[in-house]
C-alpha cells in the first residue's frame, strides 16, 4: 500500500480531538518554557554536566525526565542524563516498570538495590509517619549514588506547589522563612541539587502525566502518606487558588523579591549600623504607605523560545 494510499486512510481529527490536541500542546510547551527558565535564571545546567535525575515512578520525577530530555536534544549546550531509581525493596513493588520504561526511551539508567523498606518498618511505630526517615536514608543513597557514577548535578522533581507548602511549614512549625531553594550545595557538601521543576505547577504535571500517561508506580511503604501538616497546607493552598486565582502566583513571586531592611532578622540586615542620610534611600521606611498590590500574575513571557533557555558560559 502507497504512502498516499496511508495517508488518504487516515481519518480527519474531530473538532472535539483538535481542541484536545491543541491543549496539550499548550500544556507542554509551557511546562517545557518554565523548566528553561528556571534552568536558565539559576544557572541549574551548564555545559558537560552528568545531570542524574531521580525517578521515584511518581508523576513529577516522571515529567522532569521527559522535559529533560527534550532539553537536551535542543539545548546550546552539552549535558548527560544518567536516571536513578532507588528500588528501597517495598513488598508488590513492580520492579520491571521502570527498567522497561527507561529502555523504550533509550535513557542511561541505574537501579539501586537498598531495603531501606525493613529498616524504616523497624524504627517507625505502626501508624507514625515514616517520611522523615525514608527522605533521610535515600537522600545518604542518592549522594552515594551520584559520586559513584561521577553526576555533577542531582536533580530532584520538587515543584513550585511543593516549594510553598514548604514554606508555610517552616513558617508554622519550625519559625523559619525557609523553603526549598531551586539550587542549594547537599548536605555533605559534595553535590549540587537543583529542582527544574521550580516554576511549574502541581495542576499543569497531573495533566500532562496524564496526557502522557506516565507508567505512575505508588509508594506503598507509606501507603503515599503525606504528613498531616503537610496535607493541612495543601488543603489551604489548593483553597486560596480556588477562591483567589493568582494568589499562589503572587506568593511566589515574593520568595523572588525579598527585602531583608523590612523584616526583622538582625543577623540578615544591619539594623544597629543604619544612618540617616540626605538623600532617599531604597529601603527607607515604608510603614505607614498602604501595601502594593500587583494585579499581574507571575506567568512566564509566552515569547520566551525554549532554544535560548540555557546560554553556555
Amino acid at each position: 500500500m502507497s504512502a498516499s494510499t496511508n495517508s488518504a486512510d487516515v481519518a480527519p481529527l474531530t473538532p472535539s480531538q483538535t481542541k484536545q490536541k491543541y491543549s496539550f500542546n499548550k500544556l507542554q510547551k509551557r511546562l517545557r518554557r518554565n523548566v528553561g527558565k528556571a534552568i536558565a535564571d539559576f544557572g541549574m545546567i551548564e555545559n558537560n554536566d552528568k545531570v542524574m535525575v531521580c525517578l521515584s515512578g511518581g508523576k513529577d520525577s516522571y515529567t522532569m525526565l521527559d522535559i529533560l530530555m527534550f532539553l537536551k536534544k535542543i539545548a546550546p549546550i552539552h549535558f548527560d542524563i544518567v536516571a536513578v531509581n532507588l528500588d528501597q525493596k517495598q513488598p508488590d513493588f513492580p520492579e520491571h516498570i521502570l527498567p522497561e520504561y527507561l529502555d523504550e526511551l533509550g535513557v542511561e539508567y541505574k537501579i539501586v538495590e537498598e531495603d531501606t523498606y525493613s529498616i524504616v518498618k523497624d524504627k517507625i511505630p505502626e501508624g507514625k509517619t515514616t517520611c522523615s526517615l525514608c527522605s533521610r536514608l535515600r537522600r545518604g543513597i542518592l549522594y552515594r549514588t551520584a559520586k559513584e557514577l561521577g553526576a555533577t548535578k542531582i536533580a530532584l522533581g520538587h515543584h513550585r506547589d511543593d516549594m510553598l507548602e514548604t514554606f508555610f511549614l517552616n513558617m508554622f512549625h519550625g519559625g523559619k522563612l525557609k523553603s526549598m531553594p531551586p539550587k542549594l550545595v547537599s548536605d555533605n557538601g559534595e553535590h549540587i541539587v537543583i529542582r527544574p521543576l521550580a516554576y511549574c505547577n502541581e495542576k499543569d504535571i497531573v495533566k500532562y502525566s496524564q496526557a502522557v500517561q506516565f507508567p505512575i508506580i505508588p509508594c506503598n511503604l507509606c501507603g503515599s502518606q503525606e504528613n498531616l501538616q503537610r496535607q493541612n497546607v495543601k488543603a489551604m493552598l489548593q483553597d486560596w487558588d480556588r477562591r483567589f486565582p493568582g494568589r499562589i502566583e503572587s506568593m511566589f513571586t515574593a520568595l523572588q523579591n525579598v527585602a531583608p531592611s523590612h523584616l526583622a532578622d538582625k543577623d540578615l540586615y544591619d539594623f544597629k549600623g543604619i544612618k540617616t542620610q540626605d538623600s532617599p534611600v531604597d529601603d527607607g521606611d515604608i510603614g505607614f504607605d498602604p501595601p502594593s498590590f500587583n494585579n499581574s500574575t507571575a506567568t512566564v513571557n509566552n515569547d520566551v523560545h525554549i532554544v535560548n533557555i540555557m546560554e553556555p558560559k
